[in-house]
């Protein structure tokens, strides 16, 4: 079982920004592709970005493309997600994944965005 500590959200007016953290033991870390999720209310779970273990390839959902940015620093054991131009629809408990098999995920952070 991976422990994954989540960090970051909170309430942020409309255009605002925010920077999510994920941190996880150090041993397997390095060896796993990483996500980020998040489910609104009422909503499925929907995947928002992810990015390899070396962090060279990156994939994002279409409404986040160009707005949020996922990276990691394999020397610190965390991973990021820079949300910038936040909206009101981007407003959902936001999840860490790790892709061990199976995937485990953090308990999640609250990010509201307000107009």
């Amino acid at each position: 079982q991976v422990q994954l500590v989540e960090s970051g959200g909170g309430l942020v007016q409309a255009g605002g920004s925010l920077r999510l953290s994920c941190a996880a033991p150090g041993r397997i870390f390095t060896i796993y592709a990483m996500g980020w999720y998040r489910q609104a209310p009422g909503n499925q779970r929907e995947l928002v970005a992810i990015i390899t273990s070396g962090g060279r390839t990156t994939k994002y959902a279409d409404s986040v493309k160009g707005r949020f940015t996922i990276s990691r620093d394999n020397a610190k054991n965390t991973v990021y997600l820079q949300m910038n131009s936040l909206k009101v629809e981007d407003t959902a408990v936001y999840y860490c994944n790790i892709k061990t098999l199976p995937e485990q995920w953090g308990q999640g952070t609250q990010v509201t965005v307000s107009s």
